[in-house]
């Protein structure tokens, strides 16, 4: 049985310089131009750990929406449910500094009409046999409806993870169904109304266990970017998860691989704290890519005792 994702395509479009970046100048360097988005990123991580995720989703009706289905069908992801609509992906601008970390961007959303018809029209056969679910909790809300509607409705185990907290953060009644929320702590911090730019691990994880069990958020997973992640649960669970030390050629994509293995890791047994640790692993094999997706493990490598198809 799948995991289900639910989210949007992009197309990023990656600048970086030859040296040191100066904001306010001119910057010789290179562009690179990537298949992208969180949801179609989550979906593609998930199906190179030898899992087979079914993607609902859009992409537009021509030859680059052509090559997105196909790479994501060469990756052995259901497809099935992602429409073909004009117009149908979103585009992505990033900066880089010299040492891979995003400096600017700006992005243009698609419109989720097609989704939410997906939805309403095949959410049963999309949902009856799910492993569990995740949703880009900053989708449009008629689209994180329906997801809900039949995670309800299936009783199945929603994960999110977040495009744009300023969205996401007028969602928060959805965070109270979800059973485990992934973001940044730039991200959290625009959730929770708070700066955390100071605090220690540590001091997030005890500062994160509060917000949550106040907020009625059932667990919640920060990255911290070189300094690891924290996470916590309401039943009172909470830690650190050290980072990978690896060399940093682009963090596009990590946060995506992150949520993916936290996932993964709790839809099929792994404690919080587990599911973190293959989550750092997939982050650390992105950061030392161009591409915006980990590559390819297999289930027991990540200490999975899951059954692949062939």
């Amino acid at each position: 049985m799948p995991i289900v994702v639910v989210g949007n395509v992009f197309v990023d479009i990656k600048g970086f310089p030859d040296n040191k970046y100066i904001p306010a100048g001119r910057n010789a360097g290179w562009v690179e131009i990537v298949h992208g988005g969180v949801g179609r990123n989550v979906a593609e991580d998930i199906a190179n750990i030898e899992l087979r995720p079914r993607f609902v989703s859009m992409v537009s009706d021509d030859g680059q929406g052509d090559e997105v289905l196909h790479k994501l069908q060469n990756h052995k992801v259901d497809t099935r449910f992602v429409a073909q609509v004009p117009d149908g992906m979103g585009i992505w601008l990033a900066i880089h500094d010299a040492q891979g970390d995003i400096v600017s961007s700006i992005s243009k959303r698609p419109k989720m009409d097609a989704m939410v018809d997906m939805l309403r029209e095949h959410g049963d056969e999309i949902f009856a046999d799910a492993d569990s679910i995740v949703v880009e909790i900053d989708n449009d809300k008629e689209v994180v409806k329906e997801v809900f509607r039949f995670a309800e409705k299936y009783q199945k185990r929603v994960y999110a993870v977040v495009a744009n907290m300023t969205i996401a953060s007028q969602r928060r009644d959805f965070l109270h169904a979800i059973d485990c929320f992934v973001c940044n702590a730039q991200e959290a911090g625009i959730l929770f109304v708070e700066d955390f730019d100071d605090l220690t691990p540590e001091e997030m994880a005890d500062v994160l266990l509060e917000r949550i069990t106040s907020a009625k958020i059932r667990s919640m997973v920060v990255t911290m970017g070189s300094q690891g992640a924290v996470y916590a649960s309401m039943d009172g669970d909470k830690g650190v998860c050290p980072p990978q030390v690896v060399r940093v050629r682009d963090t596009a994509g990590a946060g995506d691989a992150f949520c993916s293995g936290v996932a993964i890791g709790l839809t099929y047994g792994k404690t919080l704290a587990e599911a973190c640790e293959i989550g750092s692993r997939l982050a650390a094999s992105v950061i030392t890519l161009t591409e915006s997706t980990c590559p390819r493990f297999l289930p027991e490598e990540l200490g999975l005792d899951i059954a692949v198809e062939v």
